[in-house]
């Protein structure tokens, strides 16, 4: 993960803070905010091996019960800006129960794409400096279902926060950090990570670091990383197979969802 040591940053969705706290670690001259979606009793609860008490001995500042869908929970962070927000390994939580899920009308996938949108919405209208980067990181897996979220094609359609590039994402920065399942005291392995960088403007010498992948260009299929076609027969037979057809199902659903969205600034 590429970290300048002077950049405030904040954190969301941070499980059991141990990035949180790893990530302070790691820069000296710099801030972290910390912030997780459970209340710090849930935390205490669920989790046997927590942060809460080395950011509290650390004066690290914390806020529970951060919603990143939310504003009134970003508004929380007034007066102070930050020049990047993390939001690491996100992932809804599992329905209740059947009755719930059946009355969500919004597929999995297309949720798991709205709260990220939402996220970097929210990150860009309430808590990045506009005098700074303006840099938004989520890191994911490179696998299924997390790659079937196309967060490098259309997240940011009708955006002016735009995908600048990836770069792989080595744990062992970061020592201590325990990825944690959503719902439960369970590590995670942080099998194929990638720490995808969104910003509002451009960012060169950030962008120089990063990796574009060939499968934005031409001759691919993006939103199935497919590609390259040598032909237009070998394109054809992609667009007439399953994985295509699934994934066109999920990229239509997406498109739905943004033709109803309303965000703070599109």
């Amino acid at each position: 993960m590429i970290i300048e040591k002077h950049w405030r940053i904040l954190t969301v969705g941070d499980g059991d803070l141990s990035f949180s706290h790893a990530l302070h670690s790691l820069i000296s001259s710099g801030q972290v905010t910390a912030s997780t979606y459970d209340s710090e009793q849930v935390i205490r609860n669920k989790y046997q091996f927590h942060a809460l008490d080395l950011l509290a001995q650390q004066n690290i500042p914390y806020l529970a019960e951060f919603d990143v869908t939310d504003s009134h929970a970003w508004q929380r962070l007034a007066p102070q800006k930050y020049d990047l927000v993390i939001f690491q390994f996100p992932l809804i939580p599992a329905f209740s129960s059947h009755k719930e899920f059946e009355q969500s009308k919004l597929s999995v996938n297309t949720l798991n794409r709205a709260l990220l949108r939402q996220f970097l919405d929210n990150a860009y209208h309430f808590a990045l400096d506009p005098n700074g980067p303006m840099l938004c990181y989520i890191t994911s897996k490179d696998v299924k279902p997390y790659c079937e979220w196309d967060l490098e094609g259309t997240l940011t359609n009708n955006s002016i926060v735009q995908y600048l590039g990836q770069h792989p994402f080595n744990i062992e920065q970061f020592p201590g950090y325990k990825i944690r399942n959503v719902d439960r005291d369970k590590h995670v392995k942080d099998t194929s990570g990638i720490t995808y960088a969104f910003s509002a403007k451009p960012n060169r010498s950030l962008e120089k670091q990063l990796h574009m992948p060939q499968y934005l260009g031409d001759h691919h299929c993006s939103m199935c990383r497919a590609g390259p076609f040598y032909s237009v027969a070998d394109a054809q037979a992609h667009l007439d197979s399953k994985k295509h057809k699934a994934m066109q199902k999920h990229q239509q659903a997406w498109l739905n969802y943004l033709a109803t969205y309303k965000s703070h600034y599109t």
